[in-house]
């Protein structure tokens, strides 16, 4: 027997997946999509622990697929192997009576060719006891507010043409704010797949030195345009934003994508802008729910000009192209901007005068097909002059397209890259993130 204890949870869902394919009848495919945690959280609030837990939990998607039609169901687990296998073909009989009245899929995709793989990151976390004393430290004397979620999340594909590939990786996220008063606060954050005592004092006592300007009289701005610098925080919003409908196969094909002006050939963005979708060594496993391996890296922006677009097997079989095994949504799932030249020492001083933006917040766009997007500067924002932080921010909202801020207006990035993981926990941990260098440049819009 394999019960899925931390030990042996590949060795379980081989063994679930196995039953799975003895209870496959001829004329039928199955498939097994495995999301797996064991996460410890921790919630702080005025610089006390206010809940701590662990959460262990195990979904399964299965789907059947027989001539054109494919159907699916997930479930939660319980991890018993003779339970879930019980569970497993009740699972299977239920699809199996469900799909005749499923229609005809034109564009049905299915992975015949078996390619079976594992990657297993070492677990190099800490005891969450550590990091408990460490927060509580970095608060003390201070109203800090934070959230933490680590431990190792498990992926797992199965078919019954024999494929099974595993991905395992331990990751942490830590996100804090040292609030000051009325909408006054420093949101800072750690994430990585390796603790450090000494990084983390460092970003909290910067959030200690941003929180003691903010008690400083605001600096009020007139709206227009502004040099700025964006933390690798900030342009993480903007690469998210990017992912949304910008970087994929079927929103180009219709003409929905948000870069439609770059694919053909209206616009460009600044040389210093490489894009990737690199899962190799990334949190995301290198293949999909489907059974489609992904390649190590898509090149998708090479030196501002576009280069492919993410395609999922359905977008490939749908317009005749290749796929490069993106997700369905064909949305990124690690996404590099490769740095730049810039030092993080020299931020300020080439930044001269104007806009620190740690924090954006509600981007939205306000004209999709100019890639034009609008939010708020948000949590310890900063004017500056002549090199040195001068004042805080208010609230300010802004709109500007991309073409500018990543292309005509921009001066330069940074040499170093910080890992902006999707702190989405809702139902599970996303496995997904964004590698990103700061950025500055030369004028970006507020307009109040």
């Amino acid at each position: 027997m394999h019960d899925a204890t931390q030990d042996s949870m590949q060795e379980y869902f081989h063994a679930l997946a196995d039953h799975m394919q003895s209870l496959t009848h001829a004329g039928e495919i199955t498939t097994a999509w495995l999301a797996a945690e064991t996460s410890d959280f921790v919630r702080f609030n005025k610089s006390a622990v206010r809940q701590a837990m662990n959460i262990r939990q195990i979904a399964l998607t299965l789907a059947l697929i027989a001539g054109d039609r494919r159907i699916e169901v997930r479930s939660t687990l319980a991890g018993r192997l003779a339970d879930d296998r019980a569970t497993l073909a009740a699972l299977l009989a239920q699809l199996r009576d469900d799909l005749p009245q499923v229609p005809v899929d034109p564009y049905l995709m299915i992975a015949r060719e078996v390619q079976s793989g594992s990657q297993i990151a070492p677990n190099a976390l800490p005891d969450p006891q550590q990091v408990i004393e460490c927060v509580l430290a970095a608060g003390r004397g201070r109203d800090l507010v934070g959230f933490y979620a680590g431990g190792p999340v498990m992926r797992g594909f199965a078919n019954s043409l024999g494929q099974r590939n595993w991905h395992e990786s331990a990751s942490f996220e830590l996100g804090w704010s040292n609030y000051l008063r009325g909408d006054k606060a420093v949101k800072s954050s750690y994430a990585g797949t390796r603790w450090d005592d000494v990084t983390f004092a460092d970003k909290a006592r910067f959030a200690a030195e941003q929180l003691a300007r903010l008690g400083d009289a605001p600096k009020a701005l007139q709206p227009g345009t502004y040099r700025a610098y964006f933390t690798p925080t900030a342009m993480n919003e903007f690469l998210g934003a990017l992912a949304w409908g910008g970087l994929g196969t079927k929103s180009q094909r219709t003409r929905q994508s948000t870069l439609m002006r770059l694919h053909d050939g209206e616009s460009t963005l600044h040389p210093a802008v490489t894009l990737r979708e690199r899962v190799a060594g990334g949190m995301a496993p290198g293949f999909q729910a489907e059974g489609y391996v992904k390649p190590a890296e898509v090149l998708l922006v090479e030196h501002g000009r576009p280069i492919a677009t993410l395609t999922s097997p359905r977008s490939a079989r749908e317009y005749g192209m290749e796929s490069n095994a993106a997700n369905a949504m064909e949305m990124p799932d690690s996404l590099v901007l490769d740095p730049g030249l810039l030092a993080q020492s020299d931020v300020l001083a080439a930044l001269d005068t104007g806009l620190y933006i740690s924090n954006l917040w509600y981007l939205n766009y306000s004209d999709r097909q100019a890639c034009r997007l609008t939010g708020m500067t948000r949590f310890a924002s900063f004017w500056v002059e002549n090199g040195r932080i001068a004042a805080p921010l208010p609230v300010m909202r802004f709109d500007d397209t991309i073409y500018r801020i990543l292309g005509s207006r921009l001066e330069a990035l940074t040499r170093g890259q910080e890992l902006v993981p999707d702190g989405d926990t809702y139902g599970e941990r996303s496995t997904r993130s964004v590698r990103t260098p700061g950025a500055l440049v030369g004028a970006f819009t507020l307009t109040l």
